[in-house]
C-alpha cells in the first residue's frame, strides 16, 4: 500500500474542483463556473488496491481585496509546503498570464515535485494542445505534464497512474469508506451555497456563506436548516427572490443532492441573514469556521 498528499493550485475557476470529483470518482468539492467557489483546503481521498492518494483542493489564488481573500491564498501556500507533489492545474483554452506565473514563483520557493495538469483539453485542437505545452515547458522544469478534461473524465486515468509516482507513504490515512475528510454538515452547507453560486450572478456568490444551524432525524427522514449569510440587505432581497421564489429554487435544487448525500429524504429549511461586511471582519470570519485566519 503506497499512499502521500498531492496538493492541487492554480488561478481562480480553472477547474480544480471538478479535476478532485473526476478522479475520487464522487463529490467532494461544490463546483461553479464562478471563480474562487472553494474556500477552504478539502481533502478528497482516492482509494484503489494498492494505494490510497489524498488530494487537497486550494482555493484559487488570486489577488485578495478582503481579508478572506488573504485567508484564502494562506491557505494555498500552506498546502504547497505540506504534500509530497503538487498538481499545477491551467486551462488549455487560455493564454498563460500573471497570475499563472505568480504561482509559478511560488512553487518555486517551495522545491516540490510539480505536476502540470493542462485542463479543458476537449475545448481547443490537439496543435494547440502541443503549443501549450511547449510554452510552459519554457517557464518551469515540470516533473510530468499531463493533459485531461475533468468535466468529461478524459486521461484522468493516466493521470492517477502519474500520481501513484509520487506516493511516499507506506500507512493508510482513512478506511476505504472514506472519500473527503470534510464533515456531512460542512457538505450540505456547501450543497447549498452551490446552487446560489449556480442560480445568481456577479457579486452575489462571492458574498455569501452557509452555516447548518440543526440536523433533526424523524424516523427515516432529516429535518435540516440552513442560514444563508450575506453581508447587504439588497443581496438578501435578491436570494429570497420575489414571493421567495429563487429561495425556494435553491432548497429545491440543494434538497435533491442533500438526499443524494445522506441517502433518505430530507426537509430542508432555508433562511437568510445579513452580517455586514462579514469577510472583512474577524469575529465573523472565525464564527463561520475560517479559523486559522490571524489578527
Amino acid at each position: 500500500m503506497k499512499s502521500g498528499l498531492i496538493g492541487l493550485v492554480g488561478r481562480p475557476n480553472v477547474g480544480k474542483s471538478t479535476l478532485v470529483n473526476s478522479i475520487v470518482g464522487r463529490k467532494v468539492a461544490i463546483v461553479s463556473n464562478k471563480p474562487q467557489t472553494t474556500r477552504n483546503l478539502i481533502q478528497g481521498i482516492y482509494n484503489d488496491e494498492d494505494s490510497q492518494i489524498v488530494l487537497m483542493d486550494t482555493p484559487g489564488i488570486h489577488k485578495p481585496n478582503h481579508k478572506l481573500g488573504d485567508y484564502l491564498n494562506k491557505e494555498a501556500y500552506y498546502t504547497i509546503d505540506d504534500v509530497d507533489a503538487v498538481m499545477f492545474l491551467v486551462p488549455a483554452n487560455e493564454e498563460i498570464g500573471g497570475g499563472d506565473k505568480f504561482i509559478i514563483d511560488k512553487l518555486k520557493e517551495a522545491n516540490k515535485p510539480v505536476i502540470l495538469v493542462i485542463n479543458k483539453i476537449d475545448t481547443i485542437k490537439k496543435e494547440d494542445l502541443l503549443n501549450k505545452i511547449d510554452s510552459y515547458k519554457d517557464l518551469y522544469p515540470f516533473s510530468d505534464i499531463v493533459p485531461v478534461s475533468a468535466l468529461k473524465k478524459d486521461n484522468v486515468k493516466t493521470l492517477i497512474k502519474v500520481l501513484k509516482n509520487y506516493l511516499t507513504d507506506n500507512v493508510k490515512y482513512y478506511d476505504d469508506d472514506y472519500y473527503t475528510n470534510k464533515s456531512t454538515n460542512f457538505m450540505i452547507a456547501e450543497i447549498v451555497r452551490e446552487k446560489i453560486m449556480n442560480l445568481t450572478h456577479e457579486e452575489v456568490p462571492h458574498s455569501v456563506t452557509c452555516i447548518v444551524e440543526s440536523v433533526e432525524k424523524h424516523n427515516n427522514a432529516f429535518e435540516i436548516s440552513v442560514c444563508i449569510i450575506v453581508d447587504r440587505d439588497s443581496l438578501k432581497r435578491i436570494i429570497i427572490g420575489k414571493g421567495g421564489s429563487m429561495l425556494k429554487e435553491v432548497g429545491t435544487k440543494a434538497r435533491v443532492d442533500i438526499e443524494e448525500l445522506l441517502g433518505t429524504k430530507v426537509f430542508l429549511n432555508l433562511y437568510v441573514k445579513t452580517m455586514n461586511k462579514w469577510r472583512d471582519k474577524m469575529n465573523y470570519l472565525k464564527e463561520l469556521g475560517f479559523y486559522d485566519i490571524d489578527e
